[in-house]
């Protein structure tokens, strides 16, 4: 069995992140009626964001600048018209493809000075038209996220 204190509990992007002490996933579903029935039915995700509190400590807190350039890779991505427009999530219970950084937030402490605390938002950002060609193919990734995780070291 691997040494759990070297498998990041959650990776962003490249960025692996050791020290989670939260992780909020939010998923909102759009309910539609079935044929203009009474029956209605969810729909898949319509949003999705994630939020993550993790502690940077020791050496650790070189990835900061890291992180941040992971925040302006993910803009580039979303407004490109590429396949990917966004960054990956990697937990051991989940993989969530086009994830784009919308707010990281840095804070440090007089009591834990060798300590960086980030607070990271991210929200999906769906594929424009043109990277929606593979869209039937790459939808298969996001029903598969749960065995793809359930597989996978991270937490």
């Amino acid at each position: 069995m691997p040494d759990q204190r070297n498998i990041p509990a959650v990776l962003v992007g490249l960025v692996p992140l050791f020290a989670v002490t939260n992780f909020v996933l939010n998923e909102g579903y759009e309910v539609k009626s079935i044929a203009g029935t009474w029956l209605t039915h969810s729909v898949t995700p319509t949003t999705r964001t994630i939020s993550i509190e993790a502690l940077l400590i020791g050496e650790f807190r070189t990835l900061r600048p890291v992180l941040q350039e992971m925040g302006v890779i993910s803009r580039q991505l979303a407004s490109s018209p590429r396949i990917l427009t966004g960054i990956p999530v990697v937990t051991q219970t989940s993989v969530h493809l086009d994830m784009q950084i919308t707010s990281l937030v840095f804070a440090q402490d007089s009591e834990m000075r060798d300590t960086l605390k980030v607070s990271i938002s991210l929200t999906h950002v769906p594929r424009t038209e043109r990277g929606g060609v593979l869209g039937g193919v790459l939808d298969v990734v996001g029903a598969l996220d749960l065995v793809a995780g359930a597989g996978s070291p991270f937490i």
